[in-house]
């Protein structure tokens, strides 16, 4: 077996490949898969068991809102998702949201990707980059065989964090002004829920915070000092002592699809991480946590109508992260181009989601909605840097201003965005030219 080096260290070759995605979530598989579509030799590189990301470890369902034309991949997810029985959208479709399930989300991206021809590497941990004169040759990846190389062609790296483009060089930067990121969440799930009686109970108080009044599906949400009509039955909770004052930050909770009885909670927000670039602080945060859902599951059992024989399923096998690190790409896309529904040349995906910032200091910040048919693009140049030329980064780590990451990083827009990436990569590849040189037209 030949061996890497990187720097005094020496690594066995794992292999070779044209693109080598390091990170499986929603933007790194989308990417992966179009990639491997048009013919690229293609692996991902996962630290989990399957792929998917913040949807599937994360646990972060359904898909927010985004009525625009989108792209083959996210198409064939839905179409995928439906084939296996999970109901996405019903009569009407009010929402615009794309219902789903965790773990058939991760079964559809496996197999589209393997279907293609990509390959994955499971339970692989990235640990250093060899760069040089402007171009990663190989990356070092842990296995449960040992330290690997990786040796690639091209790059994308959709780790969420922006971990590649960090350890290649790639100026980075994190949180707003101040410094503070975006608050996480750690999301769980329950079942046992008497749905339609929790929802009689919302509505009877006026709760017209969801449009979803009838139907399978189900929306309910407080936060505090918004005059939600919940808030009065969360109160008595911090009366009791049953939930402390900042368990109320917020509560949000989603029907599954296919699971009658059973619902997802975007909850609860964790806003004692306020810098989540620290390892020892996320850590922090998951034992918070863990300790939260514990709080919220006795108050709603105790408490909510419907809830009265529920109990706790899973809590998410990682932090709901919104916002990290982010790239200074070879275009930042700014609150400029938000307000003016900016258009290029070299747009890779479309973008309709709102300015939802999930503040630690400030509280949800939002900026006014788009009408139907409006949206913004962003172009290619915000997946590339001047430092690495054979890399991409994609997802919500891209170059991007703190406020319009707040509505870059929804999953839709992150799928359409990967699979623009997958086939940058392919073109590139075939016209023998650097990802950082490619022109980026014709994606969307």
């Amino acid at each position: 077996m030949s061996v890497h080096r990187f720097g005094s260290v020496e690594a066995p070759v794992l292999g070779e490949w044209d693109t080598v995605v390091v990170g499986g979530g929603t933007a790194g598989a989308s990417a992966a898969i179009s990639a491997a579509r048009e013919k690229n030799r293609v692996l991902v590189v996962e630290k989990a068991s399957s792929l998917g990301g913040t949807p599937t470890h994360a646990l972060v369902t359904p898909m927010m809102d985004s009525r625009v034309p989108h792209g083959h991949n996210l198409r064939e997810i839905e179409r995928r998702l439906n084939d296996l029985g999970v109901t996405t959208r019903e009569d009407g479709d009010l929402m615009g949201y794309i219902w789903f399930t965790p773990e058939t989300f991760a079964e559809v991206c496996e197999g589209m990707l393997l279907e293609a021809g990509g390959q994955v590497l499971y339970d692989a941990t990235l640990v250093a980059a060899d760069v040089r004169e402007g171009r990663i040759r190989a990356i070092e990846v842990m296995t449960v065989e040992g330290p690997r190389a990786v040796l690639a062609s091209q790059f994308v790296d959709a780790t969420g964090d922006a971990v590649l483009s960090r350890m290649a060089g790639v100026p980075c930067v994190a949180g707003d002004d101040d410094g503070n990121n975006q608050m996480c969440s750690l999301r769980f799930e329950m079942g046992g829920i008497d749905v339609e009686k929790y929802r009689k109970y919302c509505l009877s108080l006026g709760d017209e915070f969801s449009p979803l009044k009838q139907g399978y599906f189900w929306e309910s949400a407080m936060v505090s000092g918004k005059g939600f009509k919940l808030e009065p039955l969360f109160r008595k909770g911090v009366e009791e002592g049953v939930l402390h004052e900042d368990d109320l930050v917020y509560y949000q909770c989603f029907s599954l699809p296919g699971e009658p009885g059973c619902m997802a909670f975007n909850c609860p927000h964790l806003p004692a991480l306020r810098s989540n670039t620290s390892a020892f602080a996320r850590s922090e945060a998951l034992s918070d946590g863990r300790r939260r859902v514990r709080r919220l599951v006795t108050f709603l059992t105790r408490h909510m109508p419907g809830f009265e024989g529920a109990f706790l399923i899973r809590e998410a096998g990682m932090l709901g992260v919104r916002e990290s690190w982010r790239i200074r790409g070879s275009y930042v896309l700014d609150v400029d181009d938000y307000v003016r529904r900016a258009r290029f040349d070299d747009a890779v995906a479309r973008g309709t989601w709102y300015i939802d910032v999930h503040s630690a200091t400030k509280g949800l910040v939002h900026m006014e909605k788009y009408k139907p048919g409006e949206y913004y693009e962003i172009p290619y140049r915000c997946l590339t840097n001047p430092t690495v030329r054979n890399m991409l980064t994609v997802g919500r780590c891209i170059s991007t201003s703190f406020l319009v990451q707040a509505s870059v990083r929804i999953q839709q827009t992150a799928i359409d965005m990967g699979d623009s990436a997958g086939r940058a990569c392919a073109r590139a590849l075939a016209a023998g030219v650097e990802l950082a040189d490619f022109d980026g037209l014709g994606l969307l």
